[in-house]
């Protein structure tokens, strides 16, 4: 449920009336409520005063298994994932507990005085949940994920801006950079990978960690710690204030007792994160048909070049000054948004 885009022309999928009354909820009202980057679509199901969401996860392009397995999962550490009322696998329709509409986003958007508040609980939650061993059976997320996927900037974004790069020296400076995360020894453990105000709900009723509900975390890894930190703090779709971010880190690395070698990973697997988004959301434009992605081009080159002023990512740095000229940066979307 990564955003609420495009939601007024989403017509339910046609055996969902079936699959409603089949699950108690016959004759619920169908309400469109989000679509995101994937095939999955979300409604809101109303019958009274009763209200849950309904996932349509169509097959053969989606499998809403990991989407069970992980939100049980999370429910177990004491983390708050929605619950599944009922669900058809062949059909890939899943009834969910409803959160609401109170989103992190719209929350900070509306009231920016509980910035600090609220990212002090997202960073508690990564807390708590990085205390338990990583979930069993989750694939790896870790150096060879991280270069694979670092593929998508030289693939998708060099090509739509024209931008001739050394892809061979690409994947050597990252190597170099990243290396020394993998060995860090402070994974593994379980990834969201997408963390951030979008797949974050307020629960009323629940206090602590349990008060945010999670979204959007049916691609979860098994990978390194600093990720879904830097997923919540370099966030895509919102600006987070510097004093913020560095005091969640210091929270962060309070709350684990990690050392100085966890800031080192933060900021690397931020740099590769935004990398890869540039290379998603050109993807997300050029093939899938959603220019929309294009405005969010210019923060993530802020975030990118941010994080490649750490002394250590200097390989790094040196490749995009090398290969990545000023004018295909952040003009080109700029102009194109």
């Amino acid at each position: 449920m990564a955003s609420t885009h495009e939601t007024g022309s989403m017509k339910p999928p046609a055996h969902a009336p079936e699959f409603l009354a089949a699950s108690g909820w016959a004759g619920a009202e169908i309400l469109p409520l989000a679509g995101d980057a994937s095939f999955r679509r979300y409604f809101r199901v109303l019958q009274g005063e009763r209200t849950a969401v309904l996932m349509d996860a169509p097959p053969p392009h989606e499998d809403p298994r990991p989407f069970i397995a992980v939100s049980e999962w999370l429910l177990s550490r004491g983390l708050t994932a929605p619950e599944i009322l009922a669900r058809d696998l062949d059909k890939g329709l899943l009834l969910l507990g409803d959160f609401g509409s109170a989103r992190l986003r719209e929350t900070l958007d509306t009231d920016p005085a509980r910035e600090r508040e609220l990212y002090e609980l997202a960073t508690d939650v990564l807390v708590h949940l990085h205390r338990h061993l990583p979930m069993p059976g989750l694939p790896p997320h870790w150096l060879e994920q991280w270069l694979e996927e670092l593929k998508l900037f030289t693939d998708w974004y060099c090509p739509a801006v024209g931008a001739d790069v050394d892809c061979e020296a690409y994947q050597r400076a990252w190597r170099e950079v990243l290396g020394p995360v993998a060995k860090d020894g402070l994974g593994p453990v379980t990834v969201l990978r997408d963390y951030h105000a979008e797949n974050i709900m307020l629960v009323e009723g629940r206090d602590g960690v349990a008060h945010f509900g999670l979204l959007d975390f049916q691609d979860a890894l098994a990978g390194h710690p600093a990720y879904d930190l830097a997923s919540v703090l370099e966030d895509a779709r919102r600006d987070v204030s510097p004093a913020i971010e560095r005091a969640m880190i210091a929270r962060y690395v309070a709350g684990r007792g990690v050392g100085e070698e966890f800031e080192r990973a933060y900021w690397a697997l931020g740099a590769q994160r935004n990398t890869r988004i540039l290379g998603v959301f050109t993807r997300l434009w050029k093939r899938d048909g959603k220019p929309h992605y294009r405005q969010f081009q210019p923060r993530m080159w802020g975030l990118l070049e941010r994080d490649l002023g750490e002394p250590h990512l200097a390989p790094v740095r040196e490749w995009f000054d090398s290969n990545i000229a000023p004018e295909h940066r952040r003009e080109p979307w700029k102009r194109a948004a």
